[in-house]
């Protein structure tokens, strides 16, 4: 199983940015998808996550601002990021908990994509 980010780049603040991030291999489904951030110097974060059944949950410093979806049908988990701000900007990394083909469940993590918001 593989994850693979990707949409991250080089934005002004105020502006907006989607991230993407596609499941593939030997999936017998995935349970909960999610963003973190990794900022310098600093710790891996939660950013939002969303469960199978669609419930989300964000980290204060973006509520209103992100807004996480995921489509089923193609193992894929989406970030839209509005009004970005400078420290909004970190490498940003997917995250989903799969059960393959031999019904084993773990995390997986995809390998990251930069977002760096201007002044």
């Amino acid at each position: 199983v593989q994850l693979q980010a990707s949409g991250g780049g080089l934005v002004q603040a105020g502006g907006s940015l989607r991230l993407s991030c596609i499941a593939s291999g030997s999936i017998f489904g995935i349970n909960a998808m999610g963003w973190y951030r990794q900022a310098p110097g600093k710790e891996r974060e939660l950013v939002a996550a969303i469960s199978s059944g669609g419930s989300t949950n964000y980290a204060d410093s973006v509520k209103g601002r992100f807004t996480i979806s995921r489509d089923n049908a193609k193992n894929t988990v989406y970030l839209r990021m509005n009004s970005l701000k400078p420290e909004d900007t970190a490498v940003y990394y997917c995250n989903a908990e799969v059960r393959d083909s031999s019904r084993y469940l773990r995390d997986y993590w995809g390998q990251g994509t930069l977002v760096t918001v201007s002044s």
